[in-house]
């Protein structure tokens, strides 16, 4: 009934979709096999068109389909809900890896299996796919019905430079360094940093400064105020060889603890718990945030930006916050997962052309496309080294967004990227951009063992839902607490609500999980 009620209302709005009149399966817009293919992607804040710049037209030359790319117009899981049950899901899908819809469209035959169209339409997808990825995706039919992005093996993280995490612990450069670069690695350095930054500096560039910035708010928590700073306090993922519930561990504690002092004192802006990524990154093209913990990759547009306009006023990674032992970060990179993954629906008038496209984008060829735009065009080899021409460098590092609308590279179109593959040509960072990455890569550890998705419909990943929703309701309000004894009765609540949600079958769960991941991946 709730899918039902889902896909009604879902009717109502379907044309307010981002980038779509509407959703319907593909159809041929020429004599000669030329079609558009319906792509999904299950992110509101991805705004990209197809086939504006060079890249999409130089993929649709050589892939022989357009794409037109369809996403959410209000919450991502609503949407994809309602499609799934009204059986109108676009050509092919991108979503995360770990969302529930994802194992459900595979359970219910709602998609192909690559392998399948591989074998009847395209068996150079055989040639270009990562037998490791199809091996850790394999289902147990035997069938693989996704592929994904940004996806390593442990083995990749052996290799320098290879493996670099996008969490990051960011402060403002001039700000920072005029009230004396101090230590923020401890609860009173971080708020003795925050206080004097907000005292010197109320205004930036005639409005308010935010103290600290954060990732948006969601149902399920702020990944600023749990998953990153969890990882910055080193809590570990397992104790003894079991699943450990990092949300309730002390230092966690002790660190938001530090936040609601500050948030009492008025240093928490009402902005970071309110604004999505749109207001974030005007915001930060602003300068306006002091201090963030937050993925370097997303700011990188309104960085180069910053940089532009005022070299001292970027972003900067820094030593954040550590726990009371001062261990290092744990900071994750992408695992054999990946971020997202790519299906193609059985709606898909054309499945012969999606599996092509999905092999061109996998391929050398593709890959290379995607990241540097065209050869001649916008870069050239040099003794096997990538050049940027100097057109194409001067319009990334001095206007990214338009950088974007002209050429498309730089995994403008990440859906299929290939980390892995691409080292061997990126070309080297913009400073202002690698000061974040080498900071970032001391402190990357491969943890793609304790990734978790749990079954859809499973008791688990009802209490998964359940324990999500309350971490997303309490966070806020634990961040917000006027005093410290609110704090602490809401912590006691949380932690004791945790337990009669059934947190420990969660554990149980994780647990297995993590020993069946440690065989396949040869970490025993």
């Amino acid at each position: 009934m709730k899918r039902l009620f889902c896909f009604l209302m879902i009717l109502l709005w379907l044309p307010g979709l981002a980038g779509c009149a509407g959703i319907a399966p593909s159809v041929s817009v020429t004599e000669t096999e030329s079609v558009t293919l319906e792509w999904y992607i299950n992110f509101s804040w991805y705004n990209t068109p197809w086939g504006e710049n060079a890249v999409s037209k130089a993929v649709t030359e050589a892939a022989g389909s357009e794409i037109h790319f369809v996403t959410p117009g209000g919450t991502e899981s609503v949407t994809l809900d309602a499609l799934i049950a009204g059986d109108k899901l676009p050509d092919m899908i991108t979503l995360g890896w770990w969302e529930p819809q994802f194992q459900e469209m595979i359970d219910s035959g709602l998609v192909y299996a690559l392998n399948e169209l591989a074998d009847e339409y395209d068996p150079y997808f055989w040639e270009v796919a990562d037998m490791d990825r199809l091996q850790w995706y394999t289902q147990e039919d035997g069938n693989v019905y996704c592929y994904p992005n940004s996806s390593y093996s442990p083995r990749d993280y052996e290799e320098e430079g290879v493996v670099c995490s996008n969490q990051t612990f960011l402060v403002r450069k001039d700000i920072y360094e005029a009230i004396g670069s101090p230590d923020m690695t401890t609860t009173e350095g971080f708020a003795a940093a925050v206080r004097n930054a907000a005292e010197k500096f109320p205004m930036v560039d005639g409005k308010p400064l935010i103290p600290i910035g954060a990732h948006e708010f969601t149902e399920r928590g702020c990944d600023s105020f749990d998953k990153f700073l969890l990882n910055f306090l080193a809590v570990p993922y397992e104790k003894n060889g079991l699943a450990y519930d990092r949300y309730t561990d002390p230092e966690y504690r002790r660190w938001l603890s530090m936040f609601r002092q500050l948030g009492e004192e008025g240093y928490l802006a009402s902005d970071i718990f309110i604004d999505k990524r749109a207001q974030m990154e005007e915001k930060i093209i602003d300068g306006r945030y002091f201090c963030m913990l937050y993925q370097r990759t997303d700011l990188a547009e309104q960085q180069l930006y910053r940089y532009s306009q005022d070299p001292d006023s970027v972003y900067i990674a820094v030593d954040g916050p550590k726990n009371a032992a001062g261990d290092n970060y744990i900071l994750p990179g992408s695992g054999i997962n990946g971020w997202t993954v790519t299906l193609i629906s059985k709606n898909c008038a054309h499945p012969d052309k999606a599996i092509k496209m999905m092999s061109f984008l996998m391929s050398e060829e593709g890959q290379k496309l995607l990241l540097l735009g065209v050869e001649g065009v916008h870069y050239r080899m040099e003794d096997g080294s990538v050049v940027l021409t100097e057109e194409t460098r001067v319009l990334k590092e001095s206007d990214y967004a338009e950088y974007v609308r002209q050429v498309g590279g730089d995994d403008t179109y990440w859906m299929l990227q290939d980390n892995r593959m691409q080292a061997k040509w990126q070309p080297e960072l913009e400073p202002v951009l690698k000061q974040m990455q080498d900071w970032a890569r001391r402190y990357t550890v491969f943890t793609g063992q304790y990734d978790v998705a749990y079954s859809p419909g499973s008791e688990e990943d009802g209490i998964d839902r359940s324990i999500s929703t309350l971490h997303g309701k309490m966070l806020p309000q634990l961040l917000l607490a006027s005093t410290q004894e609110e704090f602490d009765h809401l912590w006691e609540d949380y932690v004791r609500l945790r337990e009669e949600y059934g947190v420990e079958a969660l554990l149980k769960e994780q647990t297995r999980q993590m020993e069946t991941a440690k065989k396949k991946l040869h970490l025993e």
